[in-house]
């Protein structure tokens, strides 16, 4: 009986020759039965117990099998690792960074970047076009996954209409690893662009610390005036860290 191929099995890398953890196969050869087994093992471990039951190291792995089809790619997952910290902090690298890591080009550097952006859409779907009261833990954690690991500070405003529905999320500027410039005058302006009602102010601080700075809580005084002379409310603005987010309104600093 003919064994029907999974797509997977049956892809090439996307681009070819450039990643090199181990010598490639000769060109018709089989995969070794050790990798091809230990893949088989790793995907089923996958289907059948979820995300959960496999470690930062083999969920990199998954991803990995993509890029590198035909290599063993647990010594790469494990680099990436120790040069980015987690699997998030894998995903987020800028693609300079992780290709100064031997063994990463083109092919893995875009499997990766195809993940996380997968991961940013899903998250922002459960909080667009949504109620922000009701699906605030959904937001907090879109946050998170969209900024918590930027390696510069980057400002975004989350638009809401009457009803405190999402309608937009809009970055508007990135900065340096400490510093991020923002416009007052730009800010709300695009609020009345978009007929929104009120506003939430959300940056990062790549230093994982979210307590704000003097600047920052300047900034925010600035907007709020901005936003209340134009009839618009300023709900909060939350501050990103590496693990845990900072809420101006539960601060007592709006």
């Amino acid at each position: 009986m003919t064994r029907i191929r999974h797509f997977s099995d049956a892809q090439p890398a996307l681009f070819q020759g450039e990643e090199a953890t181990a010598e490639p196969l000769a060109a018709g050869s089989k995969l070794p039965s050790y990798i091809r087994d230990h893949r088989a093992r790793l995907r089923d471990r996958f289907l059948s117990g979820g995300p959960e039951a496999l470690p930062d190291y083999e969920m990199l792995e998954l991803v990995l099998f993509r890029a590198i089809p035909r290599r063993d790619v647990k010594p790469l997952a494990r680099q990436l690792l120790d040069s980015f910290g987690d699997f998030n902090g894998v995903l987020s690298a800028p693609a300079a960074r992780l290709q100064e890591v031997d063994g990463v080009g083109p092919a893995v550097v875009t499997e990766l970047k195809i993940v996380e952006a997968a991961a940013h859409r899903l998250a922002q779907s459960r909080v667009l076009k949504k109620h922000v009261v009701s699906s605030w833990d959904a937001l907090l954690d879109y946050c998170q996954t969209a900024m918590a690991h930027n390696e510069i500070e980057q400002f975004r405003v989350l638009y809401l209409d009457r009803k405190n529905v999402l309608i937009a999320d809009e970055a508007q500027a990135r900065g340096t690893v400490d510093h991020v410039p923002v416009y007052p005058r730009e800010v709300v302006k695009r609020a009345l662009e978009l007929n929104a009602s009120a506003l939430i102010l959300v940056h990062n601080h790549p230093s994982g610390d979210p307590t704000p700075s003097g600047a920052d809580i300047d900034m925010t005084a600035q907007i709020q005036a901005a936003a209340e002379a134009l009839g618009l409310t300023l709900h909060d603005h939350l501050v990103i860290g590496r693990s845990r987010e900072l809420s101006f309104r539960a601060e007592g600093l709006l």
